[in-house]
């Protein structure tokens, strides 16, 4: 069952490792991590606001650039989950015609990431009739993500943040658990550091399920 509605936990669909990103998406990723993680979150919707902007313009200028396409709509969906609401599923479907056409153009983009964001915003979305939400997509894409880079800490953290709203509690506590062993991103310390706040609050609510 799920534990949102229209007011999606679309926190961060970034799966990211210890690769080189290319210099048109790079402002983006740093700028997403401040956003996200230093900032008030009273300002956060405001800050995606302007970021999404931002993203559009670079997109713009770059339009077959998949590295950039995928972080615009990792910039999208986080901002849909701080908007919440109707708004936030018409962005989370651009987000998703984002992802689609990077995948297009490089199926493999970022190690994966195109993968953990398509599979996060199919669970996270609600279905049919309000939105294009679909379990069984949503579990197909985040082990596509895994098979790419099975240590990371994203593919890992939304794997078992999926296994948590499914249900399956001892399952989900392993992919904390490997997610959070995790191998540091460099250049990343505050995005990791966030992150692994958001791992723990997830890994205490799966234990709390158990008997």
């Amino acid at each position: 069952m799920k534990r949102s509605t229209l007011v999606f936990v679309l926190t961060a669909l970034v799966s990211q490792s210890s690769f080189a990103i290319g210099e048109a998406a790079k402002p983006l990723q740093q700028q997403w991590d401040i956003a996200k993680y230093q900032t008030d979150k009273a300002q956060r919707e405001k800050a995606f606001e302007s970021l999404a902007k931002q993203a559009k313009a670079i997109e713009q200028q770059n339009p077959d650039n998949a590295e950039v396409l995928v972080w615009e709509a990792i910039i999208l969906s986080t901002y849909a989950g701080e908007k919440g609401g109707f708004g936030a599923l018409r962005l989370a479907k651009d987000a998703k015609n984002r992802l689609e056409k990077a995948a297009q153009i490089d199926p493999d983009v970022l190690r994966g990431s195109l993968y953990t964001s398509l599979g996060s915003l199919y669970y996270q979305v609600p279905g049919w009739p309000l939105g294009f939400g679909d379990h069984e997509k949503a579990e197909s894409y985040l082990k596509k993500a895994l098979a790419l880079n099975p240590s990371g800490i994203d593919p890992n953290y939304f794997y078992g943040d999926f296994l948590l709203e499914e249900g399956e509690y001892q399952k989900a506590i392993l992919a904390f658990k490997k997610a959070l062993a995790a191998p540091p991103r460099p250049h990343r310390p505050v995005a990791d550091a966030g992150r692994k706040k958001e791992i723990k609050a997830a890994l205490a609510e799966a234990l709390s399920h158990l008997p």
